[in-house]
């Protein structure tokens, strides 16, 4: 056996741990078949060499589990009973057994911790005359400096984005240096003129009244003896917003718009070690330098506004004269908590190269990257001192290859979303792409540009789209032997990832909001192809932040604008806080959330008791958003349903908590649910259909036989096991003609069920419907993303939130679904009864790769090749009837199988399973 990697639980990068316990996990490869892990010991220390020994040296451990005999490679709690130190290095090793005892040992693996019981900055006295810091009033502010946060924000008491600078002396090369730091809105940080990282868009978006997240970065390598220098860019965000005069999607229908802060700001720690053991820390301080920034606009929505002639070249580089800059001003700063940014950063991955340029008319450049996705542009162009150019976005144009929007409605963001760049004095072309903003496009227009020279204009040079999202960890692909289905696959595809940021949002262009319905029903197919723990844990954080004190979970968080009504009122996004940390236990097989939710899930379901009707049903809410846009469908069969389902997983938590008494209160208001759902929506008499079947509420003067009604009654199993046959019946009723009657909350389940009654058939005929609904009307209309309603001419074309067909390709036609934990059990079940004649693909579960190629050839029959990987057991099945083949696998061992055989549990290895024609 051996490690292959090793992590910590809600953690994407670890420079900058700030909790007092922390939960591991590890992943093994084994070549022997039949290997198992039997035990396991965990040590940490500040010691590096103190793990790496396999000598009893507990003394120079921080935290020993000593030998577990358990199989559990998740969810293992460190929790040192001193806590951690601030701002020190920790190493830690796992060694494990296998079933004869042999011993295998991880990489020593390395966290750095910031200040685990300090969430503030320290105050700054504005008046130091009549409050100077010695005062008594700020003596337990300052007490134990070890321990705390002291840096000071600073900037220059201004909103609009700004440079800031420190010059400083090192008379030799540190052994470690790392940098906490956090600017709101964003902030770029560079060490003597280059990047800190690859990071954009730091921090992450939060309540910035509740949370405010720093960032960590190693900079040793970046630093010399001599002169340093640290540099930021702060621009606005979601902080504070600037409209400037373009399009600002939360003030665009009434002026509900969230600002945070009214001064862009900064704070940075520089925290320093040397191979003698002596340590130095750098913070900020009004001896940093301040000056405007060449850029002037920094509105988050894609228009951003930059002045080359205002640039101070060298700025962040050792011997810059910035005798000029003012004294960074100390600001009061925000009101949140620092905590670290947990969630993967957002980067730059793919670099879209035009496939079509032309020039509609003179002075207008227009370029097609051919993919529709989130993005940052980047320009090169070559133009006189003070040329004026600029740049506009669309995933729509006209005929003639200018932006559009189709939406009449909204037709400003046609002519109010754009950048401009003006040039500066440098000789030769100059580059430009945004600090603070991105939008999603296909198309980019330039204006004031030329493709040649001669003709008076700045010639462009180059023009690139460069695809930003999270840094998830990319985990699966699938491919089909029908080209159409790939289309749909590939279209989810870059719908789900250029709507991953610092949390899921809905769209990343118009609004850029954090609705929160989307992700717990995109999560069950966003897990094959991301990993989003620490994504979705963070999202947690922000529900938390946001829920208000009467319980209630609003339907985005956090609020970048105040909505009413069911816009902001209802269960079915608000369910996340009680649905995300239970998909963090089923997907991740991580509980480490549950103890911070858990109160918050009571509030919740406190709240929501005082909303029900009809002896318990939830019927206030957007219903099936997007069925016919907002009409509101199955309202009570939805939202009941969800309802239930929340009771059911506080439920769990509390189980989890060894909390038993409230799990059986949590059990009985589920069934009392449960008892109200059946006894309104429940339909037995058989009067208008020779089935039971559920009725919406949408008319109370008659009953109906919607499929969604039925669908989610399966899913959520509200259906009484006598009426289960009846129910399906009525569901395929509703949908025998191939089409999708669904909005977006409806539609997952639509294909489970669908999967269930084992009807692919029915899927790929609603998938190809001529006419909406319909995926592949997008498709041939050239979409390359998701549009946000079933329409031709949609305001929003990147849109995920109808996406959850992909999680019906990865678990019905790849055939991967998880049954235990963290796919600790999983089944594989080939598309047998489909059309599909070769399917091939892989899923990175948490404990190894899966991967799959299926082939069902009319003259060979079938073959299915698969890999189970360490860890895990597999059920193989076969269709429900008659089947038989032959299971290959290991050194040329076999085994019979045939439909119905339940005693067979595949450990890791790789298998074959032949059928013949």
């Amino acid at each position: 056996m051996r490690i292959s990697r090793c992590g910590i639980h809600g953690f994407h990068e670890v420079l900058g741990i700030d909790v007092e316990e922390i939960r591991l996990y590890w992943v093994i490869e084994a070549d022997e078949e039949g290997a198992v892990q039997t035990a396991y010991h965990v040590k940490l220390s500040t010691d590096a060499e103190s793990v790496q020994s396999d000598k009893d040296n507990g003394e120079n451990l921080t935290w020993d589990s000593g030998r577990i005999n358990s199989d559990s490679q998740r969810d293992v709690l460190c929790k040192p009973d001193a806590g951690f130190l601030s701002t020190c290095n920790y190493y830690w090793t796992v060694t494990v057994w296998d079933q004869s005892g042999t011993a295998s040992r991880s990489e020593t693996n390395r966290f750095f911790t910031a200040y685990p019981r300090s969430q503030q900055l320290p105050p700054w006295s504005m008046n130091q005359t009549y409050m100077p810091h010695t005062a008594l009033i700020f003596r337990e502010w300052f007490r134990d400096p070890e321990n705390r946060w002291r840096a000071v924000w600073l900037g220059d008491g201004g909103d609009k984005p700004i440079y800031l600078r420190k010059s400083f002396q090192l008379d030799r090369r540190p052994s470690s240096a790392i940098v906490f730091a956090s600017g709101l809105g964003h902030f770029t940080l560079n060490v003597n003129g280059r990047p800190a990282s690859s990071h954009v868009l730091d921090p992450g978006w939060t309540n910035y009244h509740r949370t405010v997240q720093f960032v960590a970065y190693d900079i040793k390598d970046l630093l010399s003896s001599g002169e340093n220098v640290l540099g930021s860019h702060v621009g606005n965000g979601f902080y504070a917003g600037d409209q400037g005069d373009r399009f600002f999607w939360p003030t665009y229908e009434d002026n509900t718009f969230v600002r945070y802060g009214n001064e862009l700001c900064f704070f940075a720690e520089l925290h320093l070690s040397y191979e003698d053991g002596s340590r130095e820390t750098l913070t900020t301080d009004p001896s940093w330098k301040v000056r405007k920034s060449a850029t002037t606009l920094a509105n988050i929505y894609a228009s951003e506004d930059h002045d080359r002639r205002q640039y101070p070249e060298g700025w962040d580089t050792p011997g810059f004269d910035d005798s000029s800059w003012q004294g960074a001003k100390p600001l009061t700063g925000p009101r949140g908590k620092l905590r670290y940014q947990s969630q993967p950063p957002v980067v730059l991955h793919e670099t879209f190269q035009p496939v079509k340029t032309h020039s509609p008319r003179d002075g207008t450049v227009c370029f097609d990257l051919a993919q529709n996705a989130s993005t940052m542009i980047k320009i090169v162009v070559e133009g006189e001192l003070g040329s004026k150019v600029t740049i506009r976005y669309g995933e729509s144009i006209y005929p003639d290859g200018t932006v559009l929007m189709p939406d009449p409605l909204f037709k400003q963001f046609e002519t109010g979303v754009y950048s401009t760049f003006t040039l500066g004095s440098v000789n030769g072309p100059q580059e430009w792409q945004p600090d603070f903003s991105f939008t999603a496009a296909r198309y980019v227009q330039v204006d004031g540009v030329s493709l040649a020279s001669g003709k008076g204009l700045p010639v462009l040079h180059s023009v690139v789209g460069q695809h930003v999202s999270s840094a998830a960890r990319k985990l699966g692909s699938l491919r089909t032997d029908k080209e159409d289905a790939n289309a749909v696959i590939k279209t989810c595809y870059w719908s789900f990832v250029s709507n991953l940021f610092s949390y899921h949002t809905d769209c990343p262009q118009i609004e850029k909001f954090g609705w929160l319905e989307v992700t717990h029903l995109l999560a069950p197919a966003s897990q094959y192809i991301r990993d989003m723990e620490a994504l979705y844990s963070k999202i947690l954080q922000d529900i938390l932040d946001t829920q208000e004190p009467d319980g209630l979970v609003p339907t985005m968080a956090p609020e970048i604008r105040y909505m009413c009504g069911p816009l902001h009122d209802t269960i079915t996004w608000g369910c996340a806080l009680c649905f995300l940390p239970e998909i963090l236990l089923r997907y991740y097989g991580s509980s480490r959330m549950i103890p911070t939710i858990y109160p918050a899930c009571k509030k919740y379901m406190a709240y929501m008791r005082g909303k029900e009707r009809l002896g318990g049903l939830i019927m206030h809410g957007l219903g099936d958003w997007g069925r016919g846009i907002a009409h509101g469908n199955n309202q009570a069969n939805i939202e009941t349903a969800i309802y239930h389902q929340c009771l059911l997983n506080c439920a769990t938590f509390a189980r989890i908590l060894k909390l038993e008494n409230e799990a059986l209160e949590w059990d009985a208001e589920a069934q009392r649910i449960y008892r109200a759902y059946n006894e309104n929506l429940l339909v037995t008499d058989k009067k208008e259909y020779s089935y039971a079947h559920y009725t919406s509420l949408d008319d109370y003067s008659k009953h109906d036989r919607d499929a969604i009604a039925q669908a989610v009654a399966l899913q959520f199993n509200m259906v009484p096991s006598q009426h289960r046959s009846d129910i399906l019946t009525a569901f395929l009723a509703d949908v025998s003609d191939g089409k999708i009657r669904s909005g977006e909350i409806g539609l997952r389940y639509l294909w489970n069920t669908l999967d269930t009654a084992r009807r692919p058939d029915l899927v790929l005929q609603m998938i190809r419907q001529e006419e909406h609904p319909s995926y592949m009307r997008f498709i041939r209309r050239g979409e390359t993303t998701l549009p946000e309603f079933w329409q031709d001419e949609c305001r929003s074309k990147s849109h995920d939130m109808l996406g959850t067909i992909y999680e019906w390709f990865y678990a019905c036609i790849l055939g991967v679904k998880p049954v235990g934990r963290a796919y600790r059990t999983w089944t594989l079940r080939p598309p047998y009864e489909s059309e599909f004649g070769a399917v091939e693909g892989s899923v990175e579960c948490p404990y190894g790769e899966i991967k799959v190629a299926y082939k069902n050839d009319e003259e060979r029959g079938i073959r299915v090749e698969f890999t189970v990987p360490f860890g895990t057991t597999a059920k193989f099945e076969l269709p429900e009837a008659g089947w038989k083949g032959l299971l290959e696998y290991g050194s040329g061992r076999k085994i019979d199988m045939e439909t119905g055989r339940e005693d067979v549990e595949l450990r890791h290895g790789s298998y074959t399973y032949s059928r013949g024609p």
